[in-house]
């Protein structure tokens, strides 16, 4: 059941609240998500390179000035995109058990469902990212800096395993690296660039079963693996 609020902070102050319906907040907070989710529509129809300030306005239904009034340029609006999917990323990953022992099926699940949900629920920002990263060096930085983020999460994790006396198919950074470069290109392949021609029909749970035992036994061997809802 969903707590209660009363209405404060944690320090006993009103808490904040959204604007009001019709103020000048509320109207420019709904301009900026208006431009937001006009441009991920663009960007999913033309690609990010080939789309353009007035596509976005023109879908949002805004003007160019409004536009202007919210970022200062495109990749602007794209770094607010990216920092609005950093924010959800994190909200997720605190819902998730502290646990994380990857040899039991269900945990080593989640996090590969997690992934796969991520890709196709934000393929147009992904592949907006994808795109500026070949023309801006800060753009390629960001997306490096992200992967290497999601890759000491994960060599964290197995190090936690290596110390609890779990025998490893590798180094925990090694294997880290590996199990975030299958995902990322897996996803890739199916999800941003429409699959393989070998492949007629992918379901999620179909790929996200098939990458889930493929890391499982990969990592520590059929005999060493539990099934779900082991310990």
């Amino acid at each position: 059941m969903a707590e209660v609020s009363s209405g404060r902070s944690e320090t006993g102050q009103p808490a904040a609240r959204p604007p009001a319906p019709g103020t000048r907040k509320a109207k420019a907070a709904a301009t900026e998500a208006a431009l937001k989710a006009a441009a991920l529509r663009v960007f999913e129809r033309t690609g990010y390179i080939n789309a353009k300030v007035t596509d976005i306005t023109t879908e949002a239904n805004r003007s160019a000035g409004s536009f202007y009034s919210h970022f200062l340029h495109k990749e602007a609006l794209l770094e607010a995109l990216l920092a609005d999917w950093i924010v959800e990323m994190g909200n997720e990953l605190t819902s998730h058990t502290p646990v994380h022992d990857l040899t039991n099926r269900d945990h080593l699940r989640w996090h590969v469902d997690a992934v796969w949900s991520t890709y196709r629920k934000h393929r147009a920002l992904l592949i907006a990212l994808q795109e500026a990263a070949m023309t801006s060096a800060a753009f390629a930085k960001r997306v490096q800096s992200i992967r290497y983020e999601e890759t000491v999460v994960l060599r964290d994790h197995l190090d936690q395993m290596q110390a609890n006396g779990v025998v490893l198919a590798g180094r925990p950074a090694v294997l880290a690296s590996a199990i975030i470069a299958l995902l990322d290109q897996f996803c890739r392949v199916w999800l941003l660039e429409g699959g393989e021609p070998i492949v007629p029909e992918l379901t999620d749970d179909e790929a996200v079963d098939t990458i889930t035992d493929l890391l499982l036994y990969g990592l520590v061997g059929p005999g060493r693996a539990t099934d779900a809802g082991g310990g």
